[in-house]
């Protein structure tokens, strides 16, 4: 068989020959994005390292800053907690022995534009310094005693000498409570007569503040304020005719709290 021959292109519609078909056209290529380089001054990355060393040592100082701090108060806890297990400190003890109204009056004038107070208490603590170890120095004491009722009336101050309490020792103490003619407000003088109506007479407080330095042996402290607060007294009336009357101090209890200064707050 004869083999067949193929046009190389489809012939023209008026019997001429068609042209040949040109190349398509290439893809357009894609535009490249220049970059310059630009090289950092030498200037700037010492400014950096610089920085980050400068940085570096503030944290490694804050670090053993820190580190010294948490171990000097460790340190100081276990040197408190190796005194207390040496030398079981205490709390000083007050008590009150004897509570005597020598003058209780509360006296209208006669045109009951003024009511004024006079009153005069002796008092008799007893101060016990119950370590063995430990030695308390006060300074003089400041006394007040006032109604310790729900509107409280000053009724008097005093003082005490200063004086020091030795290991396991026992100090008694005298001191005069006195108010001379004092002019009361309408709520005093209505707070005060109720008070003398009842029957375990004025409920009254007493209220002692001094400061303290504490020494063991050779090791001394600083000075540390105190307050002594006293109440449960009963039968804190005027006393009839010339003898005092007596009041009752077998209830009475004591309590002794730091007065600790910080700035211009006393707690």
């Amino acid at each position: 068989m004869a083999d067949r021959v193929y046009p190389a292109s489809k012939p023209a519609a008026n019997g001429g020959t068609a042209p040949a078909a040109a190349n398509p056209p290439a893809a357009a290529a894609k535009p490249q994005l220049y970059r310059p380089y630009r090289p950092q001054p030498a200037g700037h990355s010492r400014r950096r390292r610089h920085y980050d060393r400068r940085r570096c040592s503030v944290c490694c100082c804050c670090f053993w800053t820190v580190l010294l701090v948490l171990g000097l108060c460790l340190l100081a806890a276990i040197a408190g907690a190796a005194l207390y297990v040496l030398y079981r400190p205490h709390r000083p003890e007050f008590s009150v022995s004897s509570l005597r109204t020598a003058t209780l009056n509360l006296t209208a004038a006669a045109d009951g534009s003024t009511t004024r107070l006079i009153t005069l208490f002796n008092l008799t603590l007893t101060s016990k310094n119950p370590n063995s170890h430990f030695t308390f120095a006060y300074d003089s004491f400041a006394v007040a005693l006032s109604s310790s009722s729900s509107y409280s009336v000053f009724l008097g101050n005093g003082s005490l000498p200063a004086f020091t309490s030795s290991e396991k020792s026992v100090t008694p103490l005298r001191a005069i409570v006195s108010l001379s003619s004092q002019d009361l407000d309408a709520e005093s003088v209505t707070s005060l007569r109720s008070d003398l109506k009842k029957k375990n007479g004025v409920p009254v407080k007493i209220q002692m503040d001094t400061k303290v330095m504490v020494s063991a042996g050779k090791l001394k402290s600083k000075k540390v304020g105190i307050r002594v607060s006293c109440e449960g007294f009963k039968g804190v009336v005027p006393p009839e005719g010339k003898s005092p009357s007596v009041a009752t101090v077998s209830d009475s209890q004591c309590n002794v709290d730091l007065r600790i200064k910080i700035w211009k707050l006393t707690f």
